[in-house]
């Protein structure tokens, strides 16, 4: 046994100060005298050392990682992750499992076995500035303009529309945000939304990925149309990830955008945040013949197959998903899992939508549980990429994209 626990961590500054504070917290509950090595990345390069071409998780690399759930059927499939049952069975994480909602625990279940906890979450939603809709010369102008009432979009015509009252360079306030990154995440969950908001599905049928549909098609040219819009959109979209987006709204660069409920609560507690007390949420504008769905996917604490610390990290990670620590996550700027955090006064009085949450899980989406889950994104993430850099026709472009994904998906 090594005297080093080592973490892979997805990057980003509230996950990495919680971690750290929750790992004194533990060493000095559990008399634990061992170093933390907590190592954070940027996605790609953290699925590239867990999952990926390192095999971290196989190897002996990591004792912990952070791994998301658009991952774990490959890391089932590759039996990367230690099986957590038996660890719940003798000693459970506190009011395990109904301190938390169904939304975050099916995921990480393949029949008996459990691979994760829930450690960071926040569905899709539309985050606005309330200080802006609520502004009466705003209202005014506005009412002016478009002959109707200022308010949250329920349309993504409305949205495209509010976008453009918005956009204001001279004074580095921009209608809105895409995070166009190519990771394989932003602009396939952006698609995703697109698609469900109008209606469509990712599956047919048979259960098998089907993109060459015509919602997918509207969905993508309404995507195209936004973007390249630059009396609408913030110029930096192609350099953004949804983490740079969220950090360009705290810094009051945006009016609107869809993005993880994660970035709406950093700007109450990020200690830069320049939109601290004016923001609010609600849930994502839909299509013609849609609704305004949410897309859950969210982050779990996993134990490395090869980890030789197993009983360590597992008495670490039920620590960490502790109500106090969930909490306090929370408090740091990411997203805690429990109901409890959900309702939590403080919480509440820190971030004044936070019980909203529950409104979002119960309209909310998933991805489909697919071990090559991660090779049909990459298609999709080129897919959009072409959208924005090349003249095609969508409808061309969706059809080229379903061939590739029928040679993945064909055995």
């Amino acid at each position: 046994m090594s005297n080093k626990i080592r973490i892979a961590v997805r990057k980003f500054g509230p996950f990495e100060t919680a971690l750290q504070k929750t790992w004194d917290a533990f060493c000095k509950t559990h008399h634990c005298t061992m170093e933390l090595e907590a190592v954070p990345m940027d996605l790609h390069p953290l699925y590239d050392a867990t999952l990926g071409k390192e095999n971290g998780l196989v190897n002996g690399d990591w004792d912990i990682a952070h791994i998301n759930t658009d991952w774990i059927t490959e890391a089932q499939h590759k039996n990367a992750l230690e099986d957590l049952t038996p660890y719940i069975t003798s000693s459970a994480p506190q009011n395990y499992p109904n301190g938390w909602s169904d939304s975050l625990l099916h995921m990480q279940r393949f029949e008996s076995m459990v691979l994760g906890l829930p450690f960071h979450d926040g569905p899709e939603c539309l985050i606005y500035r309330k200080d802006l809709f609520e502004d009466p010369k705003e209202q005014q102008d506005f009412k002016a303009q478009h002959n109707r009432d200022l308010k949250p979009p329920t349309t993504w015509d409305e949205f495209h529309e509010i976008a453009r009252f918005f956009n204001r360079p001279d004074k580095n306030l921009y209608g809105s945000v895409f995070a166009l990154y190519p990771d394989g995440h932003n602009t396939v969950f952006d698609f995703c939304l697109q698609l469900w908001t109008r209606g469509g599905n990712l599956l047919d049928k048979n259960g098998e990925i089907n993109i060459n549909t015509n919602e997918a098609i509207e969905g993508l040219e309404f995507y195209r149309s936004i973007i390249k819009d630059t009396n609408a959109m913030h110029p930096k979209c192609n350099d953004f990830d949804s983490v740079k987006s969220g950090m360009a709204f705290a810094n009051g660069e945006i009016a609107m955008m869809v993005n993880w409920f994660g970035f709406a609560s950093m700007c109450e507690v990020y200690p830069d945040s320049k939109v601290k007390g004016c923001v609010d949420i609600t849930h994502v504008p839909a299509g013609k013949n849609g609704q305004g769905v949410s897309l859950n996917v969210y982050w779990l604490y996993t134990i490395a197959k090869g980890s030789k610390n197993k009983d360590i990290a597992y008495d670490f990670i039920k620590y960490a998903v502790n109500p106090e620590n969930d909490k306090l996550l929370t408090l740091e700027g990411g997203i805690g899992c429990r109901k409890s955090t959900w309702t939590d006064q403080e919480v509440n009085q820190t971030v004044p939508y936070y019980h909203k949450l529950d409104m979002l899980h119960s309209n909310a989406k998933t991805l489909p549980r697919k071990m090559n889950w991660s090779k049909i994104s990459e298609v999709i993430d080129v897919m959009v990429t072409e959208l924005f850099s090349t003249d095609k026709k969508v409808a061309q472009l969706v059809s080229e994209a379903q061939q590739k994904i029928d040679t993945i998906e064909s055995p």
